[in-house]
């Protein structure tokens, strides 16, 4: 539980150089992801859809700032007589919007185990009849934190989504004594050895890193057309804000090298494109475009990958981190993982109950559609994302 001079508050976001500074300012006294860094969120905060309004859960202790986060709230008309409101940690609740999709989720604070469980406690306390908190992306202890917190305030937690997210220890391979190819499994490393020597065939295979801004922007673009031609109107470029919301990201983090974007190149010919985030050692890929061909051998995401990783490991970095999702590469190239979850908090009624039906059906229907389009995928191109 939170210390006795703890004290915790929801304030309107009046001006955000004050905020800058304020979380600047605790962000380099505390442990955090990237995701809550103030490159991801100030420019977040500067794109943010009209008509939405933040504000800010601010703890202080002695008057400190000691924790800090963003809670957008957004009113919605549900099953039942009452509108719903949705209180959203580092996120709007417009759907389009979030598919810039945060995760490693949590509120900044220098104490997490005093800090998080106080500012949880302040939020649900703010819960009226069917309002929901939403947490996106967090890990198991700040779930653990929520339910807990869900506990006190006598309500239940429903989990909205799962998933896992790959990643690759470095550390497990240099205790090898091996270089990372090695560590792959038998049909992994044949298949990378196939495909780069059929590149080879063409030319030199090279990873090139892009270290200007104008270079990342344009690489950017050849990003988006990749993967528009993959992936049309079901891509992240289908989001109207995600453009120029990267666009200012590759912008501010490519001189800090925070942003790291690279063309994977045969000869002169651009093959694939990651768009990778670098934070406390670790890479994290957020987006890739790949150029694809006919032939199943040919694999542009795959060495793309292994070339980032090991261009990382030479660099003395820890890790190569995957985030959220399932492609198939992810697994055939990790070699741990972490849990990540979306959960939402609020009072239990019967309206609840029947949306969450409504939602496993409509998952399901998901599932089926995504199905049969990776199959109409496979009869016009022979090879799905997961042979990437």
């Amino acid at each position: 539980m939170p210390e006795a001079d703890t004290d915790v508050s929801l304030e309107a976001l009046k001006s955000i150089a004050w905020l800058e500074t304020a979380w600047k300012e605790l962000e380099a006294r505390v442990p955090h992801s990237f995701f809550l860094s103030w490159l991801w969120i100030g420019t977040w905060l500067r794109h943010i859809p009209d008509g939405t309004e933040p504000h800010v859960l601010v703890a202080r202790s002695s008057g400190k700032i000691v924790g800090l986060a963003i809670i957008c709230r957004r009113r919605a008309w549900r099953l039942g007589p009452h509108a719903r409101t949705r209180w959203l940690l580092n996120e709007t609740g417009d759907t389009r919007f979030d598919r810039l999709f945060i995760e490693c989720n949590n509120i900044l604070a220098e104490q997490p185990d005093t800090i998080i469980p106080a500012g949880l406690d302040a939020l649900t306390s703010r819960l009226r009849r069917s309002d929901q908190l939403v947490l996106s992306g967090i890990d198991p202890d700040l779930e653990l934190a929520a339910c807990r917190a869900a506990g006190r305030a006598g309500f239940v937690t429903e989990v909205k989504q799962a998933d896992a997210a790959l990643w690759v220890d470095f550390a497990k391979a240099r205790q090898q004594g091996k270089d990372y190819r090695a560590t792959l499994g038998r049909s992994t490393r044949q298949a990378v050895s196939r495909a780069i020597r059929l590149y080879a065939e063409r030319g030199p295979l090279e990873l090139r890193i892009m270290e200007t801004t104008t270079e990342a922007l344009a690489a950017f673009d050849l990003l988006s057309d990749f993967h528009r031609s993959r992936w049309g109107r079901r891509g992240a470029f289908a989001n109207p804000g995600f453009r120029p919301f990267h666009e200012e990201l590759i912008s501010r983090g490519v001189p800090t090298g925070a942003i790291r974007i690279s063309r994977t190149l045969v000869g002169n010919q651009t093959i694939g494109v990651l768009y990778n985030f670098v934070h406390d050692g670790r890479v994290l890929n957020y987006q890739s475009g790949f150029l694809y061909e006919s032939d199943s051998r040919i694999k542009p995401g795959l060495v793309s990958h292994v070339l980032a990783i090991e261009e990382s490991i030479a660099r003395g970095e820890r890790g190569y981190d995957f985030l959220a999702g399932g492609a198939g590469h992810k697994s055939h190239l990790a070699n741990r993982e972490y849990a990540m979850k979306w959960i939402a908090m609020g009072r239990d009624s019967p309206e609840r109950h029947i949306e969450a039906k409504l939602r496993d059906a409509k998952r399901m229907l998901r599932a089926i559609a995504t199905n049969l389009s990776k199959k109409k995928l496979r009869l016009r191109i022979p090879y799905s994302a997961s042979s990437s």
